[in-house]
């Protein structure tokens, strides 16, 4: 962090301009093991934003797109008994590669499923942790990055209870206890790597009238994870879906003529028009 944050800031928008650029260009593969009722959702926005999408369930299929992908995306939302096998399998070959993947513990704290889960993927250093506030604490507390925090880390099914500021602290010491970026999603978005943190704001109340906008920005990250470090290909997502939302919504009637324009939306932003939405950066203090 330099004692100038306007030129950081500057470096940042680059950073995010290239990163939709590379993506653009490249196509990257982001397979995703994610729940059935976003899945759709999910797979159309990493093709909107100009990634690769496929959809896996079995545990070999899981390592061999794992193998195959630029990076990879786990939701653990809706969990099937083969997760159990399948999610830590495709995470332990993305670390045994060193290839990204990004994670969003949905409905953490619910049942012992996830809980076994996601015990095994602690060692497998996810690039991105995509969630709710709430997540973001009981998952930081889970994985020993964070012990006195503000905010409660109880969900509501998969609803947050607390607010994105409550947070931060967890979300912070769960970067570092990674090694590498956290995006905390609310009214506006937090994104740190544990050095500093980045504000992401725009977006609609309407994201909130969808199902499946928090899993489907998870696989956008993904996408962009494959060609940007961590922390770029987490804002880059954010900005990019904020200033989607923020398009969409001049557009929509409603929220389902809400999700197609924000779809569409994905498509039609250019890269300097998503590096330049509303972004502000801080130093993080422990």
């Amino acid at each position: 962090m330099t004692a100038d944050s306007a030129l950081d800031l500057d470096a940042l928008r680059s950073r995010v301009a290239r990163a939709v650029d590379d993506v653009r260009a490249s196509a990257p593969l982001a397979p995703a093991i994610t729940n059935a009722i976003t899945m759709d959702f999910v797979a159309n926005a990493q093709l909107a934003v100009g990634g690769s999408a496929a959809m896996v369930y079995l545990p070999e299929e899981a390592v061999a797109l794992a193998q195959a992908g630029g990076a990879f995306y786990v939701n653990m939302g809706a969990l099937l008994p083969t997760h159990r096998e399948s999610i830590p399998a495709a995470a332990r070959a993305c670390r045994d590669l060193g290839r990204p993947w990004v994670l969003d513990p949905v409905g953490i704290g619910i049942g012992g499923l996830r809980g076994a889960v996601l015990d095994e993927l602690a060692a497998c250093g996810p690039a991105i942790v995509r969630a709710n506030a709430s997540e973001v604490i009981a998952l930081a507390q889970a994985w020993g990055a964070a012990d006195a925090v503000a905010g409660t880390g109880r969900v509501r099914g998969v609803d947050s209870a607390d607010a994105v500021d409550d947070a931060a602290r967890a979300a912070a010491a769960l970067a570092r206890r990674t090694d590498g970026a956290v995006a905390v999603s609310g009214e506006d978005d937090l994104v740190t790597d544990g050095r500093v943190a980045v504000r992401v704001a725009g977006g609609s109340p309407l994201m909130a009238r969808v199902t499946g906008f928090g899993c489907s920005l998870g696989g956008v990250a993904a996408v962009y994870a494959a060609v940007a470090d961590p922390l770029t290909a987490a804002v880059a997502a954010s900005a990019h879906y904020a200033a989607a939302g923020t398009a969409a919504e001049a557009r929509a009637a409603g929220p389902a003529s809400f999700k197609v324009a924000f779809i569409d939306a994905l498509f039609n932003l250019t890269a300097a028009e998503i590096a330049a939405n509303p972004l502000t950066i801080e130093e993080v203090r422990s």
